[in-house]
């Protein structure tokens, strides 16, 4: 009798253990990156160069990249970067610099033909990359560090869309949108003694090639976009939640909050992010506080963030670790639909912090679904309010009618199905499509349409 009880209780207990949906593969043909970066002694920028081997779905009859440090958030800290010089394939050739909603954010280059979809193209660039004294900025210099995201000539593809060339918009917010890549090798060179952060594993140091410099190598399977600090950084290392390796960078002038307490707060979040949503996606996570930022910016295994007041670290912690996988693995385009990872970041912050009764939905609003250049004439308070709160409120409201456990399984198959893509909000709705509570709050909200389709 004590054998067959103690087989149903494995029984039962195996029966109520969800198997996790199966994550998609990455794309194997995703695009291979090496890129290099070469300080000045002053911090002040960066030389640069980058190579891409690309393989397009579609035909295509030039390479196209965005230069977001000239767009106007940014530019107007004292931000820029220009192209240098550029090769397709070994053959030199003149980028064609175009203005895309900022000083020269579109970088075209001209291939000698049209190539075939399937047919691997090369392209080399060297750019010039000039960083903002005091920027409250993804990029930026201060106190002896400096710290760069996005700084780099991004690949404007997008599978089964093409280039995307929508302008960049007057906002202080994530306006990109990149296939995730792999990143043969990200170097950076620096004054010997300086602290390096970067993305990916750290793959070791060598003498860089001026005396008195360093050369730090880092590399990852997949990412969407890269960020580096470099400079005064004192450096503490430790595992946290799910064997992820941290690596915190917080500047040797001091922190409102002492290193040990942001790497415990990141520890606590990211084992309740874990539950929410599944494993950390990438292996190794690099944060680092710039001193003259007044938030958080994200990137796929890395994080800027200004130095907080204790009483808004854990949210802001938590919100920021939520865009690993709402970006990060889980991409999007963060011009034409913001929401898709703001709303779900904030969401996800709120259940993890406990703070899902600040969030009452407005339903007077239709406009979570808005680009980003509605939002750049509505200013970053109206944005903040009409997509991380309003979206995070209706994605709150949506889960207690359709049922939490429902919810939470439905949303867990959105992420596994979109990892590694670039996520549309016919995604969600394919995600949803069983929980009318979900979609219909969507729709009302302004996110989808009355079809339940992408807007």
């Amino acid at each position: 009798m004590r054998a067959l009880l103690l087989g149903l209780a494995v029984l039962l207990a195996l029966a109520g253990c969800a198997t996790p949906p199966a994550q998609a593969a990455p794309w194997p043909e995703r695009p291979s990156v090496d890129l290099s970066y070469d300080l000045a002694p002053d911090l002040s920028g960066a030389t640069g160069r980058e190579s891409v081997t690309f393989t397009p779905d579609r035909r295509i009859c030039e390479l196209v990249f965005r230069a977001w440090p000239n767009a106007p958030s940014p530019a107007s800290e004292g931000n820029a970067l220009s192209v240098t010089d550029a090769a397709v394939d070994g053959r030199p050739t003149a980028p064609v610099v175009r203005p895309g909603g900022g000083a020269g954010t579109l970088v075209e280059l001209p291939l000698a033909s049209c190539v075939e979809a399937g047919t691997p193209v090369r392209a080399e660039l060297g750019f010039a990359l000039r960083l903002g004294r005091d920027a409250d900025e993804r990029l930026g210099t201060s106190a002896g560090t400096a710290w760069f995201g996005s700084g780099f000539p991004m690949l404007a593809w997008v599978r089964g869309q093409g280039w995307v060339r929508d302008d960049a918009v007057r906002i202080p917010g994530e306006t990109a949108v990149s296939e995730e890549f792999r990143l043969d090798a990200l170097r950076v060179t620096a004054a010997e003694g300086a602290a390096v952060s970067g993305v990916g594993r750290a793959e070791g140091t060598a003498p860089g090639p001026r005396p008195g410099t360093t050369t730090h190598t880092f590399r990852a399977d997949g990412v969407r976009d890269v960020s580096v600090a470099v400079g005064a950084y004192e450096v503490l290392e430790r595992e946290v939640a799910g064997g992820t390796r941290l690596h915190l960078f917080t500047p040797v002038a001091g922190t409102r909050v002492p290193p040990q307490r942001w790497a415990d707060e990141i520890d606590a979040s990211l084992g309740r992010l874990e539950d929410l949503l599944g494993p950390m996606p990438q292996p190794d996570l690099w944060v680092a506080i710039a001193p003259s930022q007044s938030s958080g910016i994200e990137y796929p295994g890395a994080l800027q963030f200004g130095d907080t007041a204790p009483d808004e670290l854990r949210g802001l912690v938590a919100h920021e670790l939520a865009h690993q996988w709402f970006y990060g693995l889980v991409g999007n385009d963060q011009g034409r639909d913001p929401w898709l990872d703001e709303a779900f970041t904030t969401y996800a912050q709120a259940r993890v912090t406990g703070t899902e009764e600040s969030y009452v939905v407005d339903e007077d609003r239709d406009d979570l679904g808005d680009p980003m250049s509605a939002w750049a004439e509505r200013g970053f308070g109206p944005y903040n309010t009409g997509v991380y709160v309003q979206g995070a409120a209706v994605l709150l409201a949506a889960r207690e009618r359709a049922g939490a456990d429902r919810f939470d399984d439905a949303l867990r198959a959105y992420v596994a199905a979109n990892a590694h893509g670039v996520a549309t909000p016919d995604d969600v709705a394919r995600a949803f499509a069983d929980l009318p509570a979900v979609t219909d709050a969507l729709t009302r909200a302004g996110a989808l349409p009355p079809t339940g389709g992408a807007r």
